[in-house]
């Protein structure tokens, strides 16, 4: 299979050849010829897989293929539940359309509104956003849905997951009625098959990984030590591995803090980001990450998804996520499009139920290992393990139903962009954060 054989345009397939794609990911060969044929997808893709291409290529061959106004309305929309996710697909839309007439921008909070204003008034045909600056935007008339065609839900577990639900009910009662829906997640959960009905009609069902499936080329293991003991075991797994990108995820935003600064401390140049940093120390702290100018890089689970650092090596749980579906996401961040990478979990005395769930949800058991010198003496017993929260979506609001290409909700304090990091979760965990 190649990606001519799929139906692409050459303009695009230009695009890809200079992105260095040869052959399709299983998702972009099941998911691109339905899009480009109109018909409404449900899609879900292990992350990693390709899942952004699969359905932006076809859009934007939608796009440029058919006739739009001078001042070029937007036409394509695609929401999705954090900034850093947002950036990333804008990046890829704007990669994938070099050779194509077609203006596209992002808008998320955490920044001023009047560029992003300023940039909408000139028009665009793509538009990637997080609902509550979509719907600020909106409500200062900065953007019209009148004549969006595609509406693509990326992520849409991890939407529900942060309370976006009210959000996106509310979304789709301004949506003109006769449009295509795409949705794309990393699990087919219960929740995500409710929201589907509520907005797909008649959908292809797309499912190119198991649910809950981690990447083959990631190498997992566990190591069982002290509570106390985690810094100084993560300080020489680095040290002594001359590991120089290291991806760390914590459960608390102080967490993040107090690691990053004793990291530091020990001479391994590092960072933190969660949601109590600005966007501008985010987006700073990623690009340092990314081109390698810090080794680590220390994230709540706001940087679970949507991360794409190509050839990540390595990610730690310095603590486990206490919703075991985090353990997937976090662990995505390495091994992706086919390349290895090692996940290294630490588990404490009171994360072994953590551990339990996970393995649980994997239907496999981690390799547990302990390091000789930090043989664990807690005592302490295990906490439990909690269930994720879905937002409700509430798909009998009227409006809230699509027609195939060719609701409102009750007004309430919206999370903010991926700055909640799980609005929608327990609250006492969001507490913690």
């Amino acid at each position: 299979m190649t990606f001519k054989s799929l139906g692409l345009t050459d303009a695009l397939l230009k695009a890809i050849e200079e992105k260095g794609y040869t052959t399709p990911s299983p998702i972009q060969e099941k998911a691109i010829p339905h899009i480009l044929a109109g018909k409404d997808v449900l899609a879900s893709a292990q992350t990693g897989t390709g899942k952004t291409a699969g359905f932006t290529l076809p859009v934007l061959q939608y796009l440029s293929e058919t006739k739009h106004p001078k001042y070029r309305p937007v036409r394509a929309l695609v929401l999705t539940p954090t900034r850093e996710l947002a950036a990333q697909i804008l990046e890829n839309v704007r990669e994938y359309s070099t050779h194509l007439d077609i203006k596209s921008t992002v808008v998320f909070g955490g920044v001023k509104a009047s560029g992003q204003i300023a940039t909408l008034r000139r028009g665009v045909d793509i538009l990637v956003a997080t609902p509550g600056r979509l719907l600020d935007l909106h409500s200062q008339k900065a953007v019209s849905f009148n004549r969006i065609d595609v509406l693509i839900l990326d992520e849409a577990d991890r939407m529900l997951d942060m309370g976006f639900a009210r959000d996106l009910n509310k979304i789709m009662s301004y949506l003109p009625a006769k449009r295509q829906n795409l949705l794309f997640s990393a699990t087919f959960s219960k929740e995500i098959k409710r929201l589907a009905e509520g907005i797909l009609k008649n959908p292809v069902m797309v499912n190119a990984a198991p649910q809950n499936s981690t990447a083959e080329m990631v190498s997992q293991k566990a190591y069982l030590v002290d509570k106390g003991k985690k810094t100084q075991v993560v300080t020489n797994l680095i040290k002594d591995g001359n590991w120089n990108q290291v991806l760390i995820f914590t459960r608390t935003k102080h967490g993040a803090n107090k690691l990053t600064k004793k990291l530091i401390g020990a001479g391994i140049s590092a960072a933190a980001i969660h949601g109590n940093k600005s966007q501008g120390a985010r987006t700073k702290a990623l690009k340092s990450f990314k081109e390698n100018t810090i080794r680590v890089m220390v994230a709540t689970d706001i940087a679970a998804r949507g991360l794409d650092i190509p050839l990540l090596p390595h990610v730690i749980n310095f603590e486990l996520p206490n919703v075991p579906e985090d353990y997937v996401h976090r662990i995505g961040r390495t091994g992706r499009a086919g390349a290895s990478g090692q996940a290294i979990s630490l588990v404490c005395s009171e994360e072994t139920e953590y551990q339990a769930e996970i393995e649980k949800l994997l239907k496999k058991k981690l390799e547990t290992e302990i390091i000789e010198g930090f043989e664990p003496t807690d005592t302490a017993g295990p906490k439990r393990a909690a269930t994720q929260k879905k937002g409700s979506f509430n798909k009998k609001k009227k409006g809230v139903g699509a027609s195939h290409r060719g609701g409102s909700g009750t007004k309430k304090k919206r999370p903010s962009d991926g700055n909640s990091e799980g609005a929608g979760r327990n609250r006492s965990r969001n507490r913690r954060r």
